[in-house]
């Protein structure tokens, strides 16, 4: 039995620890705190990790590892990264500028985002038209990059299952060199 690790980021509230949640076969472990960021008004916050798993057909298993989404605690971001074999960046397409959040993890990624496959999945697009899927395809190419933009909602075990199933294509069609995932 192999075990892969995949992280998943994004901005505060974007739903991080929903997505693990959704598909982990075991009580996702989570380290929410009470929110004092007055920025946003979620009730709770991540401020170490929040940890899944789930085996695939195989009887691979899969970690999944949520960073705190808040820019203070981006030191957590490059621990929590170590050994992943691939990134989900979730956006909430709801926040004042979605696009400028993508870009704090662009940016804060940039050096892994390199060497690892990378889904973006975007949230609340059925509320907030604007930006759209396109959009986000535009602010990529700024960036020098082509990863796939999905419209997601991570409530949905089968939308989080898409997105990890991207990470596992990319991976699969040798876009990528693979990590070992320990």
């Amino acid at each position: 039995m192999n075990e892969y690790k995949i992280l998943f980021t994004g901005t505060m509230g974007a739903g991080k620890t929903t997505a693990i949640a959704a598909v982990s076969e075991t009580p996702p472990i989570v380290t929410d705190v009470v929110n004092n960021d007055e920025t946003h008004t979620k009730e709770r916050t991540t401020v170490g990790l929040d940890f899944g798993q789930f085996t695939l057909d195989n009887g691979d298993r899969v970690r999944m590892f949520g960073t705190p989404g808040q820019s203070r605690f981006d030191f957590l971001w490059k621990i929590l990264s170590k050994n992943a074999i691939g990134m989900i960046i979730l956006t909430d397409n709801s926040r004042p500028d979605p696009l400028g959040d993508l870009r704090v993890y662009l940016d804060g990624f940039a050096n892994e985002l390199e060497s690892l496959p990378c889904a973006i999945g975007v949230g609340r697009l059925d509320t907030h038209a604007s930006p759209n899927l396109e959009d986000y395809v535009d602010e990529l190419a700024r960036h020098e990059l082509v990863l796939p933009v999905l419209g997601v909602d991570v409530r949905k075990p089968q939308d989080v299952v898409l997105l990890i199933d991207t990470l596992l294509a990319q991976l699969e069609a040798g876009l990528f060199e693979e990590n070992d995932g320990t």
